[in-house]
């Protein structure tokens, strides 16, 4: 059994992990030549302002008194630049749209969860190809650009990192920091000869990073007065800034300035996903080499923003975020970032026709020079006679084209250069993409291999332990030993293909992984060939309906993570089902309290995800129904229990006290955080107090099913309301109640199969060590209980949020521990609020089983089908096209059927840990005589 789970572990994280090489690898290669224009730039310096969090609506809407919002930005708009909307990609985080912006790549998702600080892999950027490059800001976003560089031409200015408290009194003063420290570094440079000669040397760049749009963003939304009074903030600090080093360079006309944002925010104040209101950014630009503002009676764009914003007369040029990086590039004549995919915008140059054209071709040039490097390297590792080149952009078409390209800038037709630079551009990204996708087939292929062939011998397991197919066939045939000298052949065959193509040693697990795994299962040919016989003797009309069911059952589950009202749809299914079998007639009272609490928990999923505000009353009255289910259950447990001894009533008394002082902690937090007076301390230390508690009360309570199962609601709920803010609080509550009775259901519905096992519920005792003996034969609706934890499962999970979306995540739910800005603690906390509800099912399950007196191994390996089942559904409908937002979701959706699987195994072993371990705090139990 153990031996079987491990190998269960490691064959679902060879699943898990084959998403992020098929789908998740990085894009970079290196070994490029620089490419430059070789014309002089018009800029010897550029100043970057990135003003993180910052919406394109909030920066150029008028406020309700009908002005500006950003009077200083208004008018470089209408007097002296130009402007525009940038466009985000998903994942609209900070690291990958500051990497966007300065290095000219979309940094894969992976590099997200690998960290904020550490680069997973090198990469070239603006920053590094400038002469010097001077920083000030989050010491998040800095780091980045300056690990892992050579030399000593990158300096960084950043406050601590306790300085990001989301529940501090005015967090503007992360972007005053930056504007007073820049100040001071000017005016520092006046008295240092050395520091003044760096200053004015050419191909230089100063950062200011802003941090306070998003920080106030997170901790007050964006429709909040604080958000909008700091965009007035960061323009007037940048209007003081821009005249400062004016004066500072005597007004030389050489300074080139850049605006804009790296990411937007929704309206509950969240990023990462795709709604427009984080993927549409400002961007402005103004000075040396830029174009001046161009009236125009007619725009090319149909949203309503220009009428909103009254800039329809002023020329809007939309550029994608990448483009901003060849863009500065140009105005101060470095290399293009040598992984850059940005195209020059080259509406927001004003310079000669030449330059622009010679600027266009650099960035042809170097975009060219990845794909050269991609297909030669693809080309090395690959036999020729399976090498398949992208036939669009073949070495002539590419030499074809170059020299087509200088001939046309040569002869001044400047205008037919850049439209076959651009060309040229597009073949090459094509080329790019499909080079870094050659492999995506053929392993695709050997993960659908192994994923059947995984299915296919769990279900063998459960059809041998059970002796389905008994009868069925007399004489046992001993396998051929042709067999696996076949698959030994095949194993040596794919080893030596991967071999002498020099494949990464995790292609070998992929695609050799299958061979065993279908190996065992030929070895049962006897078995399979007694199950088809044994299912020939069913009649077909009832095969095919129990296969409609299923099938059906596992598509609803699937549409679930599409369309959460699936749930609700499923939940009112299963309200319905004591109707179509015995149990109404028989147990009346159970079957309306099934019916009540699965109408209930549907409506849950009808709820809004994101959007919502925060509603502290929600979180006290679901406190209070706790509370008060406790003193119901209490008094039950006295009146019912003659020992009813002081350690378990003691102990009942000591959660229940948890639940208030987790009420208390929201309450006070909730109204410190209003009044902008920070988390107090006593909060935050009694809330992580009852967060390690409420992993060791319930292994002090009895072992007896209600007892422990109570007692396991009881600390999960303390838990949860501390990272609660709204109606979610309720959620845990109705769903251990829908637990509780399914307990009752199953052991009824097993009574009504006539096994001889009339134990009541209330009696029964979770034991560490099952005695064997007791498991009975499978039944056909055991394989309904499996669909039905599933389907709890993925209720658990979807019921008040959506995982697959950053967007469902609510800082806020974390404020009781933690204010000041920890990306990894704040996911840890958020994820453990998403696992309470899991681990509330699993331990309901394991109830089950106990009534139900089935192998937890049977059981088990058919919620392990089951999900496959969902996970080869989501593997086929990952999607490498469309939106991004679309791509994204379609693989958080494969991964998070994996990551169930690979949880489930751990969740298992933790309901079995919290069921029957029991803690004595002081020796033996005292005997008690009545």
């Amino acid at each position: 059994m153990l031996l079987f789970f491990i190998l269960g572990l490691l064959v679902h994280f060879v699943f898990f992990g084959s998403i992020f090489d098929i789908y998740f690898t990085s894009p970079l290669v290196h070994g490029m030549t620089p490419q430059f224009t070789p014309l002089p730039p018009p800029a010897k310096r550029l100043v970057l302002f990135v003003a993180d969090g910052l919406r394109a609506d909030t920066l150029y809407e008028f406020d309700e008194n009908g002005n500006p919002r950003a009077p200083f930005i208004r008018n470089i708009i209408m007097h002296e630049g130009s402007w525009g909307i940038s466009h985000t990609r998903v994942p609209t985080e900070s690291r990958p749209g500051h990497v966007a912006l300065i290095a000219g790549f979309y940094e894969d998702v992976s590099a997200v969860a690998k960290g904020w600080k550490e680069n997973p892999v090198g990469f070239d950027s603006l920053i590094n190809e400038s002469k010097y490059t001077w920083s000030w800001g989050s010491p998040d976003i800095l780091t980045m650009f300056a690990k892992g560089v050579g030399g000593d031409h990158i300096y960084t200015y950043s406050y601590d990192a306790e300085s990001e408290d989301f529940g501090a009194y005015d967090v503007t003063k992360l972007d005053t920091w930056v504007f007073d420290n820049v100040k001071e570094f000017f005016h520092a440079a006046r008295n240092n000869q050395s520091l003044f000669s760096k200053v004015n040397e050419e191909k230089i760049v100063f950062f200011l990073h802003l941090l306070g749009i998003d920080t106030n963003g997170h901790a007050h939304r964006p429709t909040s007065r604080e958000y909008k009074d700091n965009v007035k903030v960061v323009d007037d600090g940048i209007k003081e800034i821009v005249s400062m080093l004016e004066h500072f360079y005597g007004n030389d006309g050489k300074t080139a300035f850049i605006f804009t944002s790296d990411h937007g925010m929704t309206d509950w104040g969240f990023h990462g996903a795709g709604h427009p209101s984080e993927t549409l950014t400002p961007f402005v630009s103004w000075g040396a080499g830029i174009k001046y503002p161009q009236k125009v009676s007619a725009q090319k764009f149909d949203d309503a923003f220009l009428k909103e914003w009254k800039l329809e007369n002023w020329k809007r040029q939309d550029i994608h975020q990448a483009d901003v990086a060849p863009l500065m590039a140009s105005l101060i004549g470095v290399p293009f970032p040598l992984n850059s995919v940005g195209i020059l915008p080259i509406d927001y140059l004003n310079n000669t026709d030449l330059f622009k054209a010679e600027s266009m071709f650099t960035n042809a040039m170097q975009i060219l020079e990845q794909f050269k490097v991609k297909m030669t390297q693809k080309k090395e590792v690959t036999l020729p006679f399976f090498f398949t080149p992208f036939k669009l952009l073949s070495e002539s078409k590419q030499l074809n084209i170059v020299r087509k390209a200088r001939s046309y800038i040569k002869q001044r037709k400047y205008d037919e250069a850049v439209s076959l630079c651009k060309e040229l551009i597009r073949l090459a990204l094509k080329g790019l993409s499909y080079y870094h996708t050659y492999d995506r087939f053929f392993l695709g292929i050997n993960v659908v291999l192994g994923f059947v062939g995984w299915t296919s011998y769990a279900s063998l397991l459960i059809i041998k332990s059970h002796s389905i197919t008994r009868g069925v066939s007399k004489e046992v045939k001993k396998p051929s030993h042709l067999l696996p000298c076949c698959f030994i052949a095949i194993s040596v065959l794919v080893a030596f293909f991967l071999l002498i193509q020099d494949c990464p040693w995790t292609y070998y697990v992929y695609c050799l992984l299958p061979v065993p795994i279908w190996y065992a299962v030929l070895r049962e040919f006897q078995v399979i060939q007694d199950f088809v016989l044994s299912l020939l003797t069913f009649p077909p009309s009832q095969l095919v309906g129990y296969l409609f069911i299923f099938t059906l059952g596992i598509e609803v589950l699937v549409l679930s993570f599409f369309y959460r009202y699936m749930l609700t749809a499923g939940l009112i299914a299963f309200a319905c089902w004591p109707f179509i079998t015995q149990l109404w007639t028989r147990a009346k009272s159970i079957s309306l309290s099934w019916i009540f609490f699965s109408l209930l928990l549907a409506v849950f999923p009808l709820m809004p995800v994101v959007g919502r505000k925060p509603d502290i009353f929600l979180v006290m009255g679901a406190g209070l129904l706790v509370l008060l289910l406790s003193l119901c259950v209490v008094t039950s447990l006295i009146k019912r229990k003659d020992r009813f001894i002081n350690e378990e009533l003691l102990l009942h008394l000591f959660q229940m006290l948890s639940i208030v002082l987790s009420m208390c902690v929201v309450y006070t937090t909730h109204d410190s955080l209003l009044k902008k007076q920070g988390l107090p301390l006593l909060n935050q230390i009694i809330s992580w107090i009852i967060l390690a508690s409420s992993f060791v009360l319930p292994l002090l309570s009895p072992t007896s099913l209600f007892e422990r199962l109570f007692s396991i609601l009881l600390s999960s709920m303390s838990a949860y309301l501390l990272l609660s803010t709204g109606y979610e609080a309720l959620f845990p509550l109705v769903l251990s109640c829908l637990m509780f009775v399914w307990i009752r259901v199953e052991q009824e519905t097993l009574q009504q199969l006539s096994v001889s096992y009339k134990q009541k519920a209330t009696s029964l005792q979770f034991t560490y060590s099952p005695d064997i003996t007791q498991f009975r034969q499978l039944y056909l609706d055991d394989i309904r209980r499996a669909f039905f934890l599933v389907f709890f499962l993925v209720t658990a999970f979807f019921g008040t949020g959506n995982i697959a979306s950053v967007n469902s995540f609510d800082l806020a739910s974390v404020y009781c521990f933690l204010t000041v800005f920890s990306p990894f603690m704040m996911g840890a906390l958020m994820m453990w609020k998403i696992l309470i509800p899991f681990v509330l099912v699993m331990c309901a399950f394991e109830a089950v089983q106990l009534t139900t007196q089935l192998s937890s191994k049977s059981l088990f390996l058919m919620v392990l089908i089951i999900s496959d089942i969902m996970a080869l559904h989501f593997f086929f409908l990952v999607k490498d096209y469309g939106s991004w937002l679309d791509i994204g979701t379609s693989i958080s959706h494969y991964v998070i059927v994996m990551s169930l699987t690979i949880v489930l195994v751990f969740l298992n072993g933790l309901a079995h840990l919290l069921t029957t371990k029991k803690l004595r705090l002081c020796g033996k139990p005292k005997s008690h005589l009545i």
